[in-house]
């Protein structure tokens, strides 16, 4: 088994005290940073895909993801210079008058896994912060919106069309207990996931189509 499979693997697998030396070892043995980084992502998307046909359950997504991120801390110092290794950066946010964060802290995880530089504005944000932080940092591509609450709602279509008036170029992805695809599509943002594995998944698609 090359290293590379066992480092998919142990990710996978939540392994998060080995990934870091097998990292080290799929290095030693000539693997490029960007293939080790890419097979942890394959295998962040294995977990994502399990997560969304409730095969497994958060526990076992964040266990996963905190192995990944485990493995990115031996990979970082090597790709600093190398611009090819991230998508862009991705602003996330729960927003005005919501306080929910778990979900959203397990899609910025997924969608960090799947390669993105991520800036998390937290809870209760107003639409005009999301602008702020596409201009305020580098190669901004996506803003992830976040609410859970009905009542919250009305905000998220702000934040939306704020951010698509100010950024035309940025995508928006959406997601939350009461969004739906067709609530999604009727406020103008480019995707909609309905949770963090196929969030991961979508963000990828927005920006790389």
């Amino acid at each position: 088994m090359s290293k590379i499979v066992e480092v998919k693997a142990k990710v996978e697998a939540g392994k998060s005290k080995l990934v870091p030396g097998l990292v080290q070892e799929a290095l030693d043995a000539g693997a490029a940073p960007a293939e080790i980084l890419q097979a942890m992502v394959d295998s962040m998307g294995v977990v994502g895909e399990k997560f969304s046909s409730g095969e497994i359950f958060v526990p076992e997504m964040l266990i996963a993801a905190k192995a990944m991120s485990k493995g990115v801390e031996v990979l970082k110092p090597l790709m600093a210079g190398d611009g090819s290794a991230s998508l862009g950066t991705c602003v996330i946010g729960t927003v005005a008058g919501d306080l929910h964060d778990i979900g959203k802290n397990l899609v910025s995880m997924m969608i960090e896994s799947a390669g993105f530089d991520m800036v998390d504005l937290g809870v209760d944000v107003p639409a005009d912060n999301f602008v702020k932080a596409v201009k305020d940092n580098d190669k901004v591509v996506l803003v992830a919106c976040s609410g859970l609450l009905t009542t919250t709602m009305p905000a998220l279509k702000e934040a939306v069309q704020t951010i698509k008036t100010a950024c035309p170029d940025v995508k928006v992805i959406v997601g939350g207990a009461p969004v739906t695809p067709e609530y999604a599509a009727e406020v103008g943002a480019d995707g909609y996931a309905p949770d963090a594995g196929s969030a991961a998944v979508k963000a990828k698609e927005l920006v790389t189509a």
